[in-house]
């Protein structure tokens, strides 16, 4: 029997998430991260899935991405998972940035690495990570097939008129500046995952995907295609999120460059660092927010009521773009488990169908599930993404029909 196992790595630029799944059925083997990476107090975390085993957790110094995968290595191994393992088919690498070139994913060579680093300029947080990550692990295994899956690649359907900015063309051209989108595996399969919960084809179902954790986006997918998304060039554009600004005029930067004195590096460290819920109120957490809330915390309050003002504009505008909308999705850390961001965000848009039902929207489960009430127009749905299983999926299905 052909392999059917897929190690899935996620590799940031201080860490390295991962996780191993059985696509067989799906199933998670093992699971862990690497933290801190090239401190003297680097931390792994290692949970062996498949055998309810207990964790394991050990901290010291882990010099650089090399020895953080041969540490992970180490550790599958001693579960008999090691990456020597035969039924291992290959290793699916989170991406960033694939620009408009990578709409799919992708089997890794030397000039999908080119191509990869080429785009640092528009992603210089990200992918020399991911490609650090990437080339660590074809030096680790070099028969083994390393398939790249793009952020950005389910946003690649977005029509001229949706992707383009109103810049002059040869500009934006020559820089390659246009909107990409990300969160795309986690909008990839959410939306999928909504049309099994209503019971009918991803082709026949329209969507708005509300991905809501510390970063924050939203997308309109019609028939199973992205048609619209919130981040753009960058993951700053667009919803207020933990820490970034989202949507914001362009000429708030010249005006803190040439009246606040501000370097072009401290104004980027500001609208991605400081903004957004952190900036407004302190605290970027929406449990401790929703908690000075009912303390009687106005910047909290004032926070929170920016947060859903934005959103709403965003459901709006999508529900416009699609002209037919069967459900809103909620996903990711602060979708998944924020009942009152889910009932403010739909609060008086009863005329365009939406509502949710109090008590189902109380219930906390792990499990995809509708929030609305039964005769809703437009059904609300809460569905717990699922990146690592988009990434193996994608990877393995690509592995197969190569093979």
């Amino acid at each position: 029997m052909s392999p059917t196992r897929v190690l899935v790595l996620n590799s940031g630029s201080s860490s390295v998430k991962y996780q191993l799944l059985d696509m067989r059925d799906s199933s998670r083997l093992a699971a862990g991260l690497v933290e801190r990476i090239g401190e003297q107090a680097s931390r792994l975390k290692h949970t062996p899935l498949a055998r309810g085993g207990e964790s394991r957790e050990w901290s010291g110094p882990i010099a650089d991405h090399d020895a953080a995968l041969k540490a992970v290595a180490e550790e599958l191994a001693q579960d008999g998972l090691g990456l020597d393992s035969p039924e291992l088919a290959a290793i699916g690498h989170r991406v960033v940035h694939g620009g408009k070139r990578f709409t799919e994913p992708t089997v890794v060579d030397d000039a999908v690495l080119a191509e990869i680093e080429r785009l640092i300029p528009v992603a210089p947080l990200h992918n020399p990570a991911n490609l650090t990550g990437i080339r660590t692990a074809r030096s680790l295994r070099p028969d083994l097939p390393q398939v790249a899956v793009f952020d950005t690649a389910f946003h690649t359907t977005m029509p001229e008129a949706a992707a383009r900015y109103a810049i002059d063309v040869e500009t934006a051209d020559a820089h390659r500046v246009r909107r990409y989108g990300f969160h795309g595996t986690s909008h990839a399969y959410v939306s999928r995952a909504t049309a099994k919960l209503l019971g009918r084809a991803p082709e026949a179902v329209n969507v708005i995907v509300l991905h809501l954790g510390n970063g924050a986006s939203a997308s309109a997918v019609r028939g199973g295609r992205c048609v619209d998304t919130s981040m753009g060039l960058t993951p700053l554009e667009g919803l207020v999120m933990g820490t970034r600004s989202g949507d914001a005029d362009p000429a708030v930067i010249f005006h803190l460059a040439r009246v606040g004195g501000m370097s072009i590096d401290e104004i980027d460290t500001l609208l991605n660092k400081k903004s957004g819920l952190i900036g407004l109120c302190g605290d970027n957490d929406m449990r401790e927010i929703r908690r000075r809330i009912d303390e009687g915390d106005e910047r909290a309050r004032l926070a929170f009521d920016i947060y859903i003002h934005r959103l709403k504009k965003y459901i709006g505008a999508y529900y416009a773009v699609l002209g037919r909308v069967d459900a809103i999705a909620f996903t990711a850390g602060v979708g998944e488990n924020a009942a009152p961001v889910r009932e403010a965000a739909v609060a008086g848009l009863e005329t365009l169908g939406l509502a949710v039902d109090g008590e189902l929207n109380a219930v906390r489960s792990d499990e995809p599930r509708l929030i609305s009430p039964g005769d809703a127009r437009v059904k609300v749905a809460v569905v717990p993404t699922d990146e690592e299983l988009e990434i193996a999926t994608q990877t393995y299905a690509l592995v197969e029909n190569t093979n």
